[in-house]
């Protein structure tokens, strides 16, 4: 059997079970509420209220978590727009905040490191902490933290199995006297981040040649020896496909681990109705860290549209019909 296909049939199954966990625990009572058990049904009152922008950061896990929620509110009833490329999380916060956009997903240990100036070490390790902590920060600035993802994202050092082997490396902190000639590749942004090169400079006293890199680039920088190193992410594709990658461990914990949260502001719950929140929440419930691989995966590797995959992740879990 094809590997894609072998990886789609996982996503379904990993979807399905999920989503059965969440099934299990209701009953066969209906309202008119834009969710019934696991699956979103239309609730018509939600086409009056204003319209929903729903954003995202411009690199693929964020644009198919984006396409995830804004097609899962449209099946709960809502007009919703789209804009999935804001950038950094400096822009996508500045958006919200501006009301340019209604909500968008976040990362829990960026928002403590890159808008609260936590430090790494003080981002709780257990994922009910850090969401209380970020939510009371972020409720000082006048946004609404909704509860987190199944999964937990977070940068990370890559490099090719056969580097790593060649450096005899296996911690971050290995690099500590190898770095005055590393070539190490990241995100634009990376420079002005904790959990990046700011973090690698700062708690493990590395200085690598560093170059900012489009996100969709920081594999083929490594395939090509144009990169010792790069700053990639956990649930990213490769690393579930194949050996070729290998990850460093951070024995440090300079790169805090992240689940997602969706930001939004308490007007806009209030305007939106009760269906908002819960639908988000709802089509989260199937985001574990293998299923999330594998969207990013039929983005990245099988070089579908995000639009595509997030329809099939709703149709595969059964929070919407094919």
């Amino acid at each position: 059997m094809p590997v894609k296909k072998l990886r789609y049939l996982l996503m379904v199954a990993l979807a399905a079970m999920a989503l059965g966990l969440v099934a299990c625990g209701s009953d066969d009572s209906s309202d008119d509420s834009g969710s019934s058990g696991g699956t979103i049904v239309k609730n018509d009152a939600n086409g009056d209220t204003p319209t929903l922008t729903i954003g995202s950061k411009n690199f693929t896990e964020q644009i198919v978590l984006g396409e995830i929620y804004a097609q899962a509110l449209e099946a709960a009833g809502y007009k919703v727009k789209t804009d999935l490329n804001l950038g950094s999380e400096t822009v996508a916060l500045a958006a919200l905040k501006k009301g340019e956009i209604s909500g968008y997903p976040e990362y829990i240990s960026t928002a403590l490191t890159s808008f609260y100036d936590t430090a790494p070490e003080d981002v709780p390790g257990d994922v009910n902490g850090a969401y209380e902590m970020a939510k009371k920060d972020l409720a000082k600035d006048g946004i609404v933290a909704l509860p987190p993802t199944p999964f937990a994202s977070a940068n990370a050092v890559g490099m090719l199995t056969s580097k790593a082997k060649e450096l005899g490396v296996t911690d971050i902190s290995d690099l500590q006297g190898k770095d005055k000639d590393l070539k190490l590749y990241g995100s634009p942004e990376c420079r002005q981040r904790i959990d990046c090169l700011l973090g690698l400079q700062k708690y493990y006293g590395l200085d690598p040649q560093f170059t900012p890199v489009a996100i969709d680039l920081r594999y083929e920088v490594l395939d090509k020896g144009q990169a010792d190193a790069s700053i990639v992410f956990t649930t990213d594709a490769q690393l579930g496909a194949s050996d070729k990658y290998t990850i460093l461990t951070d024995d440090k914990g300079v790169l805090p681990a992240g689940n997602v949260i969706f930001l939004t502001k308490q007007k806009t719950i209030d305007d939106a109705g009760s269906d908002y929140a819960s639908t988000i929440e709802l089509v989260q419930e199937g985001l574990t860290e293998k299923v999330m691989q594998e969207l990013d995966a039929r983005v990245d590797l099988d070089r579908q549209q995000p639009a595509d995959v997030a329809h099939e992740y709703l149709v595969a879990g059964g929070y919407i019909e094919g």
